[in-house]
């Protein structure tokens, strides 16, 4: 069993764990508290498992083990985002601390400038491959579970000022035209989960409640036609009118979601400027997991980030198939 690796301070990184060695090592704590894995046949058996020594001269890397169950090689990194990055693992250390102790979220452009990176491609592909190991890829559990409260909401976010929601109508769309929507469950006193949609109708926002929040739950929203139908399937469902000024009625308010939406906007506006479609998801999943990890540590919040990056590999440009 490997040590516990503690949790991780700017002051840490820059001499503790400034070489690619010991950001290895750390790693490889992280993500084998019981000893190596094997990525390729999940063997764990220290006595199949063994370390090759490093050898320059051999081009045989640090870190390098081989299985005797599958006999094939690995390191720390193959099967996660960093596998064949040419970026130093030192420098990636950086980069998932900063990203996770950054309350309004980092830009690429400072990221390159920060670890002096070749290009702002680089930078931007580093903060993806991050985003994209943060994402949950299922979940298992609902929210507001054994009686707890959910608050549900949806925001826009990007194209013109013009377009403020409900400013215009489009078919298919109640406002927001030319915006992205937003929509955001908040457990009181727990976890966000956030999802891009088309839009806010029924038909697009029931399944979404119908599998994250718990039937015996209390369902909190404002007074949007497209909750009436659903409201009814959960213990309880309060609402707030805010087209007549009213945002809190004792308990009744979406004051916690609203919050969550305020961070995230700032973070757009002040950290990344424009996010496009196809990349909302990923943001999203950064915010909400520095909101669900929000009363750690930003050392110990890094550590659970690192211990998602197994079977996360993104590829920037998949092969095209041979003929």
């Amino acid at each position: 069993m490997l040590p516990t690796p503690p949790d991780l301070t700017l002051d840490q990184i820059m001499t503790r764990f400034a070489t690619d060695e010991a950001a290895r090592a750390y790693l490889e704590a992280v993500r084998w508290p019981e000893g190596p894995v094997c990525p390729h046949c999940g063997n764990a058996d220290a006595a199949r498992v063994y370390e090759i020594a490093a050898n320059p001269a051999k081009k045989v890397r640090a870190g390098l083990r081989e299985c005797k169950e599958c006999g094939k090689q690995f390191t720390v990194t193959v099967g996660t985002i960093f596998e064949d990055s040419k970026i130093p693992l030192r420098k990636w250390l950086v980069a998932w601390y900063m990203l996770c102790s950054s309350k309004k979220g980092i830009s690429a452009l400072q990221m390159q400038r920060m670890l002096e990176l070749g290009s702002y491609r680089s930078a931007w592909f580093m903060m993806h491959r991050i985003r994209f190991a943060l994402r949950e890829p299922a979940f298992t559990d609902k929210l507001g579970g054994g009686g707890g409260t959910v608050e549900a909401d949806e925001t826009y976010v990007g194209g013109r000022e013009t377009n403020k929601p409900l400013a215009k109508r489009k078919r298919g769309q109640i406002g927001g035209v030319g915006k992205q929507v937003v929509f955001t469950l908040v457990e009181r006193g727990g976890r966000a989960r956030s999802f891009r949609v088309p839009n806010v109708t029924g038909k697009t926002l029931d399944p979404i409640l119908r599998a994250h929040v718990s039937s015996d739950a209390t369902l909190m929203t404002d007074e949007a036609g497209q909750y009436r139908n659903i409201g009814k399937e959960f213990a309880a469902h309060e609402t707030v009118n805010h087209g007549k000024d009213e945002y809190v009625r004792g308990k009744a308010h979406s004051n916690t979601v609203e919050g969550y939406f305020s961070l995230f906007k700032r973070g757009l506006n002040g950290t990344f400027h424009h996010i496009g479609p196809q990349y909302l998801n990923q943001y999203l999943a950064e915010f909400d997991f520095r909101y669900n990890h929000r009363d750690i540590s930003d050392g110990a919040r890094t550590r659970e980030g690192l211990k998602k990056v197994r079977g996360k590999r993104l590829m920037l440009h998949r092969a095209a198939p041979r003929p």
